[in-house]
């Protein structure tokens, strides 16, 4: 599974060659991303390379998922329940119901916040600063750290698992 680790980069410059040594490690474009200010972004990073704003999807896949459990065992303890006389099937839809309702309400909630990197890192980001974003696996992530800090990147405190593996 890939971890996410967040290197820092004092301009588009040096964010270009972070970007190129990457590349030359064999990391793929899709396990890269870079997070700035707002005005750089617009300028100088292409839209490929932009990590999202908010955390619209993810909150949406935990609404969908928490929601639909939510809405299938109600479903089930209302077979249970006789005199509601629903069957299996609208035990089923009830679910479904739950899966798009809480779907549908975390992404209003998720699209409102920020997501869980620019919250962390947001002086750094603020200071005009650019952060890399690398999705890698842990027996590479060694030689990703020692190529970052060949054209001077500084590897921020910050690994999860990746949302893109």
């Amino acid at each position: 599974m890939k971890i996410r680790h967040v290197f820092v980069t004092r301009d588009v410059l040096q964010a270009r060659d972070a970007l190129l040594a990457l590349r030359e490690q064999g990391v793929g474009v899709d396990d890269i991303s870079l997070v700035a200010r707002s005005d750089i972004e617009l300028d100088r990073i292409p839209d490929d390379l932009k990590e999202a704003d908010t955390d619209f999807l993810p909150a949406a896949m935990r609404g969908m998922g928490i929601g639909g459990a939510t809405g299938l065992l109600a479903g089930l303890a209302a077979v249970v329940f006789t005199p509601v006389g629903i069957t299996l099937a609208g035990a089923a839809a009830v679910g479904a119901l739950g899966a798009l309702v809480g779907g549908w309400s975390s992404a209003l909630m998720g699209s409102a916040l920020p997501d869980p990197v620019r919250q962390q890192f947001d002086d750094e980001i603020s200071a005009g600063r650019i952060l890399v974003l690398v999705d890698a696996e842990p027996e590479d992530q060694p030689r990703v750290q020692a190529a970052l800090e060949v054209v001077g990147a500084q590897r921020l405190d910050y690994e999860t698992p990746s949302a893109m593996t």
